[in-house]
């Protein structure tokens, strides 16, 4: 009898965390996407990380490549240091001395070059996620859908309107969910038997391990840049292999909320990362971080808590609908629908709206922040606007969005 608590000693996983992220340029310029920060104290890879460990999966491989410096120390410091015997979170990066980006040619190309730890490991399954997105998701409920199937592939499935449907790639399926065929970003995707909605791809797969090596073999022989959506997924269909879609919907997590399910966000530009984290200041989000019962996780750092300081008629520390991390000083100044990642510090009389502050962010007096996201470690000085001017912004070589939004990043505030 297989027993769901036999997930954790039965799979293993591997995170795809290399990607460079360019539509999130200039946040991405000296950090890997998987590596910027989200909701102020967390990583966008602590997201998928949490679901692991959360799900009771404990062997992890993060393999990384862009940019992989921070990205591995975060995890060395912090995920690293939470499993025991036989259990690990462990970052690799391509054996290479090279800087060139044939490092990973493609998704499964990635995996092809550590298959070494998946031939060597006993586990039956194997989970290949990436490291990039922002959602809560219990995969042992994924896996046992699988394993109920005796699938060689289950493939996560969003389920969008057909409308949203042409900017992914889309699973056909028949009416027991087998998928028949998959297509890359179609025109016109097929709906999902039934329904007027689409089945679009997460990126996210349960492999069968002796089905994984052999497929990966295969691969290898044709494709030099061997991918998961344009070669090893139709590869598997063409030999009639059991290839299944798991709805993302039927997948509940302990303390979830009507609107929470189904939610899943890419972030991959900095309208949808900026969107998303404004999201989290709404009275009831999409997204709750505070559901204790599947929390998400990162290195908490030994940090005193936020404050404020002053309360005189002109001079008095408010933070009103905001998310203000531990080591944070709103002294004498105002933050409103914002996000402060740790020591932030917000000095008098300035205000800052609607904005992103990443950590160690020094807001000058006097100094006004609008639709803003403010890279690490900048001091924006005294008497300074930012957002009120977007001309400004720019010959400042600020990057401002078609929005509005604009992004300081590793750059002197003028």
């Amino acid at each position: 009898m297989y027993s769901m608590s036999n997930v954790g000693r039965n799979t293993i996983a591997m995170v795809l965390a290399g990607g460079k992220g360019e539509r999130l340029s200039p946040l991405t310029t000296r950090r890997a996407k998987p590596s910027v920060m989200f909701g102020g104290k967390y990583k966008i890879i602590d997201f998928v990380l949490s679901n692991l460990f959360n799900s009771g999966i404990k062997k992890v491989y993060i393999l990384t490549q862009y940019r992989a410096f921070s990205l591995n120390k975060h995890i060395r410091e912090s995920w690293g240091k939470w499993t025991g015997l036989g259990e690990f979170y462990v970052a690799i990066s391509p054996e290479t001395s090279s800087e060139s980006e044939s490092w990973f040619k493609g998704t499964a190309d990635a995996i092809l070059q550590y298959l070494r730890f998946v031939e060597s490991s006993d586990a039956d399954y194997v989970a290949i996620f990436g490291g990039d997105h922002i959602y809560k998701m219990d995969i042992s409920q994924m896996i046992d859908y699988h394993r109920r199937n005796r699938a060689d592939l289950t493939l996560a499935a969003l389920e969008v309107p057909a409308e949203e449907a042409t900017r992914f790639g889309v699973f056909s399926v028949d009416d027991d969910y087998r998928v028949t065929a998959f297509t890359e970003k179609p025109k016109k995707p097929e709906p999902i038997p039934g329904r007027s909605t689409c089945f679009a791809s997460m990126g996210n797969y349960i492999f069968s391990t002796r089905k994984l090596i052999e497929v990966l073999q295969e691969g290898a022989k044709r494709y030099e840049d061997l991918d998961f959506g344009k070669h090893v997924i139709p590869m598997m269909l063409e030999n009639k292999d059991k290839v299944f879609a798991y709805n993302f919907n039927d997948n509940i997590i302990p303390g979830m909320k009507a609107e929470e399910k189904g939610y899943w966000r890419d972030v991959g530009t900095i309208e949808s990362y900026y969107e998303a984290n404004m999201d989290l200041i709404n009275v009831s989000p999409q997204l709750n971080l505070y559901n204790y019962k599947w929390p998400i996780l990162t290195n908490q750092g030994n940090l005193p808590p936020a404050k404020t300081v002053f309360d005189e008629e002109e001079r008095r520390g408010m933070n009103v609908d905001s998310y203000v991390c531990a080591g944070c000083i709103t002294s004498g100044g105002t933050v409103r629908r914002s996000i402060l990642a740790p020591r932030c510090k917000v000095n008098s009389f300035s205000l800052v709206e609607d904005s992103i502050l990443f950590e160690n962010v020094n807001v000058g007096r006097h100094a006004k922040i609008k639709r803003a996201i403010i890279d690490k470690n900048i001091t924006v000085p005294d008497g300074a606007e930012i957002g009120y001017d977007h001309d400004e912004d720019r010959r400042r070589g600020y990057r401002v969005t078609e929005s509005g939004i604009v992004v300081v990043s590793n750059v002197d505030v003028k």
